[in-house]
């Protein structure tokens, strides 16, 4: 049975575990690896944003800069600050009580952000690669995803190879960890949420094993957030459907509703999406299978 809890964000609390939350994946970047430029102008994204919310969303998470692996000149904060800050504000501007995350592993896009009235910071590094992230967010009391990920992107090919097992035990103990530095620095435990990262710095059949180990990972005694949507090891498993080449991410829709429905069975309260409205769909079938699983527990 998926464990619930209340996640209190900047200026209110949501329920997790009861039904499965829908954040909704906004890039307003040029290079994204799913929908790069579709969504690069501020009026482009605003009209996204809302059409998520029409189509099920909880919350839509707001991206300036793209984490996909490949070399490339990190961008500016300022330039990040200019794509995402007149999204933010317009969205809210049409729609007040919508609920926004910003991702962003830099501290002056995130505070820029909050101040625009975002409730959540996802940060993909875990608060690891700016010494200031975690103070900004202790000090806003936002919301806080803390997602794992083994190095640099730009580092991924040269990981050693690791089996199953020992994947979920280093994703366990290095989410432990970054939990542990996040409260030292003053950000309440009820304000944080959990992420795997999967595909980041995870190869092949070993993201299987991460979405088979939510359950142990919810020991840690956090909500889960998964964010399995378009990711590249669903395009390599239907390569034998492909003639033996990877399903590009245009095509990757049905695998990432399979995907996101197990990670529900497997425990997360949260699943980050691009396609909002067949992930709001199968969010609630999985949660009436976990619903009727509670009900015919002795």
């Amino acid at each position: 049975m998926r464990s619930c809890y209340d996640w209190k964000l900047r200026t209110q609390s949501l329920p997790l575990g009861k039904r499965t939350l829908v954040m909704g994946v906004l890039n307003t970047t040029p290079d994204s690896f799913s929908d790069g430029g579709a969504f690069a102008t501020p009026a482009q994204a605003i009209e996204h944003a809302l059409a998520m919310f029409d189509d099920g969303a909880d919350m839509v998470d707001v991206g300036g800069e793209s984490t996909r692996p490949g070399k490339r000149k990190p961008l500016g904060i300022q330039e990040e600050i200019d794509r995402v800050i007149p999204v933010l504000e317009g969205v809210l501007r049409h729609r007040p009580e919508s609920i926004l995350s910003i991702d962003t592993y830099k501290s002056a896009t995130a505070a820029a952000a909050l101040r625009a009235g975002a409730e959540i910071v996802n940060d993909v590094s875990g608060l690891s690669w700016d010494g200031e992230m975690a103070q900004v967010c202790a000090a806003a009391g936002c919301g806080v995803v803390l997602m794992h990920l083994q190095g640099p992107p730009g580092e991924w090919k040269e990981l050693p190879a690791m089996d199953g097992h020992q994947m979920v035990g280093v994703v366990k103990r290095e989410l432990r960890q970054r939990l542990e530095q996040a409260q030292q620095a003053g950000i309440q435990r009820e304000r944080i949420v959990l992420d795997p990262g999967f595909g980041f710095g995870k190869t092949g059949d070993r993201n299987y094993s991460l979405l088979v180990g939510l359950e142990e990972l919810g020991s840690l005694g956090q909500p889960l957030l998964a964010g399995v949507s378009r990711k590249s090891f669903l395009g390599r498993t239907l390569s034998t459907l492909n003639q033996g080449g990877a399903v590009p991410v245009a095509s990757r829709g049905n695998a990432s509703i399979a995907a996101v429905t197990a990670t529900i069975l497997a425990g997360a309260q949260l699943v980050r999406v691009h396609d909002v409205r067949p992930a709001r769909e199968a969010a609630t079938i999985a949660d009436a299978v976990l619903a009727a699983s509670a009900e015919s527990v002795p």
